[in-house]
């Protein structure tokens, strides 16, 4: 019971003290050799995978970036294609309005000229058969006013013969 008597905790033994001091190298030496450096070299390979990792996010958002540029970019080419398009197609579209609207003032043209020219054949035609109806009317009744004037036979020669002096005379 005196070894417990004699203990005081702010003066100690100088052989506890050294036993503590070698303990506690060796412990040290220990840990530096079998825990420390495994723990820095982990501690070294986690900071350049957490480097690693935000170079690699980095570089991604980058990517990122420029992979909206180009979306952007491709997207204004596809407006403008959209609307080149759009304004062929419109272009194309009064064109062939206008080509439809040409042939077909063509094709009345060609219509209207042929009716005028029917109508004119079939006045012509109308013209003729009235002529000719008239010229056998007019003979018709020439024969008739004729043979009535001319009943006698003496006077038709007599009549005849000066038409016929009248003819040579001409």
């Amino acid at each position: 019971m005196l070894f417990l008597a004699d203990f005081n905790v702010l003066k100690p033994e100088p052989g506890l003290l050294f036993w503590t001091t070698v303990i506690f190298l060796i412990f040290w030496f220990l840990m530096s050799r079998f825990a420390f450096k495994p723990i820095g070299v982990a501690l070294k390979q986690r900071e350049l995978d957490i480097q690693n990792a935000l170079d690699e996010a980095k570089m991604a958002r980058l990517e990122m970036s420029q992979l909206q540029a180009e979306n952007e970019k491709l997207l204004a080419q596809a407006r403008e294609e959209r609307s080149a398009i759009l304004k062929e197609a419109k272009e194309a579209k009064e064109e062939i309005i206008a080509e439809a609207k040409v042939r077909a003032n063509a094709e009345y043209r060609r219509k209207v000229e042929s009716a005028i020219q029917d109508i004119e054949n079939q006045k012509q035609a109308a013209l003729t058969t009235l002529k000719n109806q008239t010229g056998q009317m007019a003979i018709s009744i020439a024969e008739k006013l004729l043979s009535r004037e001319l009943s006698n036979k003496p006077e038709q020669e007599a009549y005849a013969k000066s038409l016929a002096e009248n003819i040579n005379l001409n």
